[in-house]
């Protein structure tokens, strides 16, 4: 073990400074300078995606008040599994597959064009099946105009191929498409919305940044990078759905405990309570999106590191535990104890049943941060889907539970405590899972011997 010098040999890994040889790396290899390059893109996209909400946020649940706040929410809610339907997976699956075809051209092409039919036909089912849940049930059909505005959220996330731009690491195409769209939406926010009956403006303008974001998208990858759209072949359309479907599966089973707490929690109680909730729970995703620029930067590297050498791959992704979860640890720390003014600031003293629900998720940022590494950089790059899929899909049936149970009791606060403790159990069984798999992500060494 090396001498300690100074509260700088913290630092130290394996006897190497992992600071300087990042930087030093970046300023040298190829490679390292696209990393950095994705890096600085996805955290002024995020800033954007984050930010700029957390500016119209004030406006909004102060104009539109907890009911027509919490119903606007509740439709988000309802039409993102629309949007889990439709993404299927891809946005990991064919992110992977475009990593390693990227010098392909004729390879790209393929891909581009099996994964785009297959969500246009997923965007037909989704359409489909929600004007018959809207017309089928009461609480859906009184609103129905909302979830159909909503709905054309679905219609922008297909248009818009982000798996594409992740996989050839040229990030800085999503930043600037979204931070457009972003742009024109909070603009457009306090220029149309004054009062609590323009309510359906918000989902309006909020499709069409979407919309407008996607068809920019397709034009760019036409026009910069050669990708022509031919007619898959059903050997290519199965071949790409069944890469996906384990993803697919596992995002169905996230979104049991991520999007079902507002949809539940608005089926058990009403708008006013999930406005509440939603409030809350906006604020701790902006600081948890801070953290997202790494996860989406690094997922392409580790990836093909993994391909190269599990080895350094492992030391890598211990590297990324101690970054992530000191920082993470220090934002969630901060949203606990200054949990009554950020609400009374960015909410408004209307919503002062949120506090309490943002001190129980006020951790969850470095849970989730923490599960992030766990899941998707490490057991995803290591190709562990199975065992990836059984942690989330055997806890996502306990947070179920945990939702329904808690809910109707405790309402907003029942809710919130679900959420927590089924991020909690998810991040410390797949820390076992890995254990028991020979992976020591602590050590940064692989506990077994390759075969």
């Amino acid at each position: 073990m090396p001498k300690t010098k100074n509260i700088w040999d913290v630092f130290y890994i394996n006897d190497e400074f992992f600071i300087y040889p990042i930087i030093d790396k970046i300023k040298n290899k190829e490679e390292y300078k696209r990393l950095f390059s994705n890096f600085i893109s996805l955290s002024v996209l995020q800033a954007a995606n984050y930010l700029l909400p957390l500016i119209t946020l004030p406006y909004l649940v102060r104009v539109l008040g907890p009911e027509k706040y919490g119903l606007v929410s509740f439709a988000q809610a309802f039409v993102t599994y629309f949007m889990i339907l439709t993404d299927y997976g891809f946005n990991l699956s064919a992110t992977r597959e475009i990593s390693i075809n990227r010098d392909n051209k004729e390879k790209l092409s393929e891909i581009f064009s099996s994964v785009m039919t297959i969500k246009a036909g997923l965007l037909i089912v989704s359409f489909m099946l929600m004007s018959i849940i809207v017309f089928s049930f009461g609480k859906f059909s009184r609103d129905w105009p909302i979830y159909y505005l909503t709905f054309g959220m679905v219609l922008g996330q297909v248009l818009f191929p982000v798996w594409f731009f992740q996989g050839m690491e040229r990030m800085k195409y999503i930043t600037v498409l979204n931070i457009t769209a972003k742009l024109i939406f909070t603009v457009a926010i306090f220029v149309f919305v004054h009062h609590m009956e323009d309510f359906l403006y918000v989902p309006l303008l909020n499709t069409l940044g979407y919309i407008i974001a996607g068809i920019l998208s397709l034009w760019l990858i036409f026009r910069d990078f050669n990708i022509s759209f031919n007619p898959p072949s059903l050997s290519d359309i199965k071949h790409h759905l069944k890469e996906g479907w384990d993803i697919f599966l596992t995002t169905i089973a996230v979104s049991l405990y991520t999007t079902s707490n507002t949809f539940i929690l608005g089926l058990f109680t009403n708008n006013t309570i999930v406005g509440y909730y939603t409030g809350a729970e906006k604020i701790v995703k902006a600081v948890q999106g801070l953290l997202a620029p790494i996860s989406q930067t690094i997922y392409p590297y580790i990836s093909k590191l993994v391909s190269e050498s599990k080895e350094r791959a492992i030391k890598f992704i211990k590297k990324l535990v101690i970054i992530i979860g000191t920082g993470s640890f220090i934002l969630s720390l901060f949203i606990l104890i200054f949990a009554s003014p950020i609400v009374n600031i960015i909410l408004g003293n209307q919503y002062h049943q949120s506090i309490i629900v943002l001190q129980i998720l006020s951790f969850l940022p470095f849970i989730i941060g923490l599960s992030d590494i766990l899941g998707i950089q490490t057991m995803l790059a290591f190709n562990m889907k199975s065992e990836f899929l059984k942690v989330i899909g055997r806890l996502s049936i306990v947070s179920v539970i945990l939702f329904l149970i808690l809910t109707p009791l405790f309402k907003q606060i029942g809710t919130a405590i679900s959420w927590f403790l089924t991020e909690t159990f998810i991040t410390i069984y797949m820390f076992i899972i890995l254990n028991r798999n020979g992976i020591n992500i602590l050590k940064g060494k692989l506990e077994y011997e390759e075969k």
